[in-house]
């Protein structure tokens, strides 16, 4: 039977959050813990929580699944290192004779999503970032120091003129019942940096309408993750980590967050929100032309951004949809066709 064709470009999606039930990994996952490899499989038990176990062990599957598909070889052959620094360099696949295989790939995990971009050349660079918006308690911190102050806690990745924006810019957001606010509605109330007061937005047709700055802040912190989320995917690029030293000159301009998707809860085919790709990239106060970047909302709380290098590797079509993958049906049964 002939194998299934790789696409040019892979973007695959594993959640987690329902597999592997109970406290310890091991007595859930025994079957998949014998697919990876032992300093994997270590790894992945050495996580404290069980949810941080899902993800390693969901990343070392896609990987390991990705690598058997693209050069088709068995999953017991698949080996991995790394570029450059051994120990902080960009994962990548080893060949039997030590040489790098001509592959390219790069995995993100969070809040029990775990993400994969990759495509069979050496010619391309991939980089994926996944962002949950609420996962942490960010609000404590916003009510202590306000949105400014919390912003600036991380004046060490941001320029300034991105602090700035994020400080003190919004985009369109919508009020408990539906109405849109933009920030013409809302005038220098899109200066309001803390939560808990009555703003005052004045609507297209005249009507004047009071809503929580709790709203507004919301779009800030969802607008912020957005910015961080390109930030992360771009430097996944070459395998860096946030404190390259050039981080501050990377610039991301015309951010606007995706609208956000469905809840879980309501629906099973529409969790995926809207797809945002013309984002501009500057770095050292010149746009880059040759990365394409782009960033889809998931549910209600998570984005996804991608990068690749250089853009006219890209097949024409750009990034494919990301497909959601089954654990039984599209994992461990193709561990056992390999």
């Amino acid at each position: 039977m002939d194998k299934p064709h790789m696409p040019a470009l892979t973007c695959w999606l594993l959640d987690t959050r329902s597999l592997w039930p109970g406290a310890r990994i091991e007595e859930s996952a025994g079957e998949a813990l014998k697919l990876v490899s032992a300093t994997e499989c270590e790894n992945v038990k050495r996580k404290y929580h069980i949810a941080d176990a899902r993800m390693a062990l969901g990343s070392a599957l896609l990987k390991r699944l990705f690598v058997s598909k693209s050069l088709e070889i068995p999953w017991s052959q698949v080996r991995f290192g790394r570029k450059g620094d051994p120990k902080h360099g960009k994962p990548c696949c080893i060949q039997p004779d030590g040489s790098f295989a001509p592959i390219e790939f790069n995995v993100s995990h969070q809040a029990g999503l775990v993400a994969l971009v990759g495509c069979k050349m050496t010619e391309i660079e991939l980089g994926v970032d996944i962002v949950c918006v609420n996962e942490r308690n960010d609000y404590r911190l916003i009510d202590e120091h306000g949105f400014n102050g919390w912003v600036d806690v991380y004046q060490e990745i941001f320029s300034p003129e991105e602090s700035w924006d994020m400080k003190y810019n919004v985009e369109p957001f919508k009020l408990l019942d539906g109405t849109e606010i933009t920030p013409a509605d809302i005038g220098r109330n899109d200066r309001c940096c803390v939560r808990n007061e009555e703003l005052t937005a004045v609507l297209g047709s005249g009507e004047e309408v009071t809503f929580s700055s709790d709203l507004l802040i919301d779009a800030k912190l969802r607008r912020f993750y957005t910015f961080w989320c390109y930030k992360e995917a771009f430097i996944k690029l070459s395998g860096e980590a946030l404190l390259a030293k050039w981080i501050k000159e990377l610039e991301f301009r015309s951010v606007r967050a995706p609208v956000a998707g469905t809840a879980a809860r309501c629906s099973t085919h529409g969790s995926w929100g809207e797809r945002v790709d013309d984002v501009e990239v500057w770095l050292h106060q010149k746009k880059l032309e040759d990365v394409t970047m782009e960033i889809q909302a998931f549910e209600e709380d998570f984005m996804i951004a991608v990068a690749a290098k250089p853009s006219t590797k890209l097949p024409p079509e750009g990034f494919p949809a990301f497909e959601s993958l089954d654990l039984e049906h599209d994992i461990l049964a193709a561990s056992k066709l390999s």
